[in-house]
């Protein structure tokens, strides 16, 4: 496991101006002399806080992700319906996406981790993928949502829906953060369709949906 000496404080001058360089220009183009530059430090001490960019990029990301829950977590408490903690927890993370370079450092940049950095932030994701989980399996055990919906595919639709907003929201658009999410969660909780041209029986539709998949994937030979 990659280890800084750095504090857990949120505020984080050195953080905070490698988040900016990161989004500016990539982790790979990025020097850890500029870091040092933008965060008014000399590079011995940057390197004494973080002896790797690596390390530097994995505090970023760690960083990035508690506070993606802690919103998350605090957007849901006192909410009990378990759908609507769904509906507030996009919410949350597209405001948290929208709101700082570094929350678009942790979406896009983390590939570029190696080794015992990669692994730690590959954990870090897979326990934040497993929290949207809980969400998604306590919305389906209220027994509200469709029974054929596979989970797994819709924390992917949403994760897809919600990440890529950040490659093409501006702050002067017609639409703010909330008014997106919910437009989103409007088309997943209630379908795109007018109820006149839904398929009056949707467990068949899916059916054939799935079927057609299959039989593509047979026609492909994967």
């Amino acid at each position: 496991m990659t280890k800084s000496r750095a504090p857990k404080s949120a505020e984080d001058p050195v953080l905070d101006a490698a988040a900016r360089l990161f989004r500016a220009r990539g982790f790979e183009a990025t020097t850890v002399r500029a870091i040092a530059k933008a965060a008014r430090l000399h590079p011995g001490s940057l390197h004494y806080r973080y002896r790797t960019k690596d390390a530097l990029l994995l505090a970023l990301m760690r960083r990035g992700v508690e506070a993606d829950l802690a919103g998350i977590r605090a957007a849901i408490r006192g909410t009990r319906d378990p759908v609507e903690r769904l509906r507030l927890a996009l919410r949350a993370r597209l405001r948290f996406l929208l709101s700082r370079h570094a929350a678009q450092v942790v979406l896009f940049e983390w590939r570029s981790l190696k080794g015992a950095a990669r692994e730690e932030m590959v954990r870090l994701r897979d326990g934040y993928e497993a929290f949207w989980s809980g969400l998604l399996h306590e919305a389906a055990g209220s027994g509200r949502l469709h029974p054929a919906i596979d989970l797994r595919l819709l924390r992917f639709l949403i994760f897809g829906a919600i990440n890529g907003v950040a490659l093409w929201y501006r702050r002067d658009g017609p639409r703010t953060p909330d008014e997106i999410s919910d437009a989103f969660w409007g088309f997943i909780a209630y379908g795109v369709l007018d109820e006149a041209h839904r398929p009056e029986d949707i467990d068949s539709a899916l059916r054939r949906l799935s079927a057609l998949e299959l039989a593509g994937a047979a026609d492909r030979g994967d």
